[in-house]
Order: C-alpha cells, then sequence, then structure tokens
C-alpha cells in the first residue's frame, strides 16, 4: 500500500522557521536550493524509522500535521514555547500509544507532538 514517503512546512519566513525546526528538533536543515527557495530536512540517521522533508517558501494555505515522536511531550512542548512556538492543544493520552500534544510553529502551522507508551 502507498506511504507517507516525505513531507513539506510552508513558511512565511524560512529562515525563521529554519531556526525553529533546528532549535527544537535539531533537524539538519540543508541550503542547498536557496535560488528556490527550498531546503531539505533531515530528521534522524537512515538507520531510524522516519521520513525527511523540505520547508519552502509558503505560497497560499497549506493544510498538513506533520506528528513527530520524541521523548518527552511535556519537554517537547516547554521547547516548542521557548522557541518562539505554541501549545495548541495539551497534552492528551492515546490509549495504546502514548501521549500526543498539538503545537503551532512561528509560521502558523501545526504539528504533532508524539511520546511512545514504552509500556504497552
Amino acid at each position: 500500500m502507498p506511504r507517507v514517503v516525505h513531507f513539506e512546512i510552508g513558511a512565511d519566513d524560512p529562515e525563521r522557521a529554519i531556526a525553529f525546526y533546528r532549535d527544537v528538533f535539531h533537524w539538519q536543515i540543508d541550503e542547498t536550493y536557496p535560488d528556490q527557495e527550498y531546503w531539505p530536512i533531515r530528521t534522524g540517521s537512515e538507520e531510524e524509522p522516519g521520513i525527511n522533508g523540505g520547508l519552502f517558501r509558503r505560497q497560499g494555505a497549506v493544510h498538513v500535521i506533520p506528528t513527530i515522536q520524541v521523548p518527552s511531550v511535556d519537554e517537547y512542548a516547554a521547547q516548542v514555547q521557548a522557541h518562539g512556538g505554541q501549545v495548541v492543544v495539551g497534552k492528551q493520552t492515546i490509549p495504546g500509544m502514548g501521549y500526543l500534544a498539538y503545537c503551532q510553529d512561528t509560521e502558523g502551522n501545526l504539528l504533532g507532538i508524539l511520546q511512545e507508551d514504552q509500556t504497552v
């Protein structure tokens, strides 16, 4: 069946958004295509499960909500706020999965942060 293999994040201020995702999640964001206003994002090593993406200057409405696995929803919610974002739906329990919160980055994009339940 088809799988999600890439994500993209739109930004009104790409430099601000790059700083946000680098500072909060420590993603590697390259400046490979600045003349095209597209910056590739690497979210982890190739040995780990997950996908990579890109960041682009927003042109119109974009409504995708990526969910990012984190070791602690509480710690990352605090990091989001410390770097100019906000928590829009606080930590909630997802039975059999873990904990989830929805946040907004510095560009108004929604993102989920998910902490796996290690007891499942």
